[in-house]
């Protein structure tokens, strides 16, 4: 199921053991385009620290009550590494807690989970654990990509032919944590309305300029089906927006009519 970033933002986060606080912010990387980490303000509790917690850790949603459920226990999460949330995140901070929680890394394998499409945390044997774990580490570590939902949320959209709008919001999907569409409010136009773009069709994001490059043309986007947050998206909506862009669908691979 699709979700939005902004509906989940200010969801309260439910340990086995009671609550730690609520989502202040999501961290995605810029290359598989999925969400890392949840951004955790835990309020009083541990006197307004912020922490991450991992979709590996997410084990279901608590839609009726406003709450993300989590396999941890407050204890866990009150002795988990400091991460300072003002600032980039360094791969040797993702290491130290990936670590901590016995997770597997991400960004080596094939799939954007690694070995896995989806966030599924099975233990391998502690010495290959400790095998693989090492291999890695020993790599030369490269940049990791991470970005701010709530920075890109702001950011400008730039068809080929001029700008066109920003992003509103992302649409993730809760199994593979992967965003699936940025949600573009076509603003500058009269009338506006929102859009779906993929990430697949994004040319380049610029960090310095705040912007975001498609590789479509204003008119393009401009008259692509309209977007209803009201509206759950179904796979014939779906089918419909790959039709009408001409593009190949993430689900298939067929390609587009």
């Amino acid at each position: 199921m699709l979700r939005s970033v902004n509906d989940l933002t200010g969801l309260t986060i439910g340990a086995t053991d009671g609550d730690i606080g609520s989502v202040k912010n999501f961290y995605f990387d810029d290359q598989h385009w999925t969400i890392r980490y949840l951004v955790v303000d835990t309020g009083g509790w541990l006197s307004g620290r912020r922490v991450l917690i991992s979709p590996f850790a997410i084990r279901g949603l608590d839609a009726a009550h406003d709450r993300l459920l989590v396999n941890l226990t407050k204890t866990q999460v009150e002795r988990s590494p400091d991460i300072d949330t003002h600032r980039p995140m360094s791969r040797e901070a993702e290491i130290a807690f990936s670590r901590y929680y016995g997770y597997p890394y991400y960004w080596p394998g094939p799939f954007a989970w690694g070995a896995d499409p989806y966030p599924i945390f099975v233990p391998p044997p502690s010495e290959v654990r400790a095998e693989v774990q090492d291999h890695l580490e020993r790599q030369e570590v490269e940049d990791q990509h991470l970005r701010s939902t709530a920075e890109v949320g702001h950011y400008d959209i730039h068809a080929v032919d001029g700008d066109i709008g920003h992003v509103h919001d992302f649409l993730i999907d809760d199994r593979s944590w992967t965003i699936r569409y940025p949600v573009v409010d076509t603003r500058n136009w009269w009338p506006g309305k929102k859009v779906l773009i993929s990430p697949a069709w994004i040319q380049e994001v610029s960090w310095a300029r705040s912007s975001v490059f498609v590789g479509l043309t204003r008119d393009t986007i401009r008259n692509a089906p309209e977007y209803n947050p009201d509206r759950p998206i179904d796979r014939e909506y779906e089918d419909q927006l790959y039709g009408y862009y001409g593009r190949p669908r993430y689900w298939s691979d067929r390609p587009a009519a």
